[in-house]
């Protein structure tokens, strides 16, 4: 049976004549001249692929595939972008929405053609489970002890990310019983993470694990848990619905970020086999950076693999004339490199009373400059990884 195209483009005539075109290579076509008849289509006709347009009426291309991709039904569909839309930062932003492929108008129809070919081969190649499981970049955040600051890195280094990039963002808390951020917020929800834990694994869906996030006025959502004390053994015997939850997460956003906690935090083995990439914050004094030595040295039984990418951040919590210097740190944990974050004591201060993040305070303050620069090594190298994938050549290549 011949395989079925979605069409979705505002004008008319683009969609008759790529229509005609296809139908001419012995696919069915279907066509909708609107993001909200393309999402109703995509429901209906059950299409093998959605040729999309991002210029239209709300919801836009960006938006259409969005919406597609959060839903277990449609995510396996194979988007192809064409449009005229030929900068950049429009190709990030469509692959960021969940684009497997992205062309650009005018070009030959031999060209589409191969496009949408090829296309359809990798999902073939590869099956439905890669595309049903697409999933964000990862980043999980821990320190060797507590009261370091990896909440906060982990808060404002996704709003950073979400300020450079306009992806979806979702920082989340995975410390029942010790969450912060509701509080300082001023949310009075804050049972996202412990609710979801409570539930049979096997019945945990992606719409629940959305259910439970938190939106926000600055751009990112969170998966906030409780701060209280009962709650704090509930991650002990629900490390199934851990793994659940997590799996389903991964698939919300583009960029995630995971409040891990300690070493100490149940479930830690999974939590580290699941990021692709690994922050341990520590601070400029002897113990603490002799502990951090101590848990690098244990990550690999831990379930963290050498393989995967991993940095040490120092964050200068409390301002002091004796500490470590970088290039000690450096030498007792033989690392090439250990951004320092600077104490804002005043400033984390401000921010907490106006239930506000650190980086919506002062976005361009000294901490945030360096969490700044830290979201845009990740935008970048992630922008260069999409695009070498997809076969486009980037910067460094």
């Amino acid at each position: 049976m011949a395989e079925k195209i979605l069409i979705v483009d505002d004008d008319l005539e683009t969609l008759r004549l790529i229509g005609m075109m296809l139908q001419k290579q012995g696919y069915q076509v279907v066509s909708a001249k609107d993001g909200t008849e393309a999402i109703s289509l995509a429901f209906s006709e059950h299409p093998d692929m959605i040729v999309l347009d991002i210029m239209m009426p709300d919801p836009d291309g960006y938006q259409v595939a969005r919406h597609l991709r959060s839903d277990p039904q449609t995510a396996p569909i194979p988007i192809l972008m064409f449009t005229a839309k030929s900068q950049l930062e429009h190709k990030v932003a469509g692959y960021e929405a969940g684009a497997d492929d992205y062309l650009t108008k005018p070009v030959h129809p031999a060209e589409l053609i191969a496009r949408i070919r090829a296309l359809f081969t990798r999902a073939k190649s590869r099956g439905t489970g890669p595309l049903l499981t697409r999933r964000g970049y990862v980043v999980g955040i821990m320190a060797a002890k507590g009261g370091l600051g990896v909440s906060t890195l982990a808060l404002n280094l996704g709003l950073a990310y979400y300020q450079k990039t306009r992806a979806e963002v979702i920082a989340a808390e995975l410390r029942p019983g010790q969450g912060t951020w509701a509080g300082e917020l001023g949310f009075t929800q804050d049972e996202g993470l412990t609710s979801l834990l409570e539930m049979n694994a096997s019945d945990i869906t992606l719409e629940d694990v959305e259910r439970h996030l938190t939106s926000t006025t600055y751009g990112i959502r969170l998966l906030l848990t409780t701060h209280k004390a009962a709650d704090s053994t509930k991650l002990i015997n629900a490390i199934p619905q851990l793994e659940v939850l997590l799996f389903h997460l991964f698939t919300l956003g583009s960029f995630i970020t995971l409040d891990i906690g300690s070493p100490y935090t149940p479930g830690l083995e999974k939590m580290l086999s699941m990021v692709d990439e690994l922050i341990l914050v520590t601070e400029p004094q002897p113990h603490s950076v002799k502990r951090t030595g101590q848990l690098l040295e244990e990550l690999p039984g831990l379930g963290f693999p050498s393989t995967k990418s991993l940095s040490v951040i120092i964050n200068n919590r409390v301002r002091a004339d004796i500490q470590l210097s970088a290039i000690q740190i450096q030498e007792m944990l033989n690392r090439i490199k250990t951004p320092f974050i600077p104490g804002v004591t005043e400033q984390s201060y401000q921010a907490a009373m106006r239930n506000i993040p650190l980086g919506f305070l002062q976005p361009d303050g000294i901490y945030m400059q360096q969490v700044n620069e830290l979201a845009a090594g990740y935008a970048t190298r992630l922008r260069n990884d999409q695009f070498r994938s997809a076969g486009f050549p980037t910067a460094s290549s």
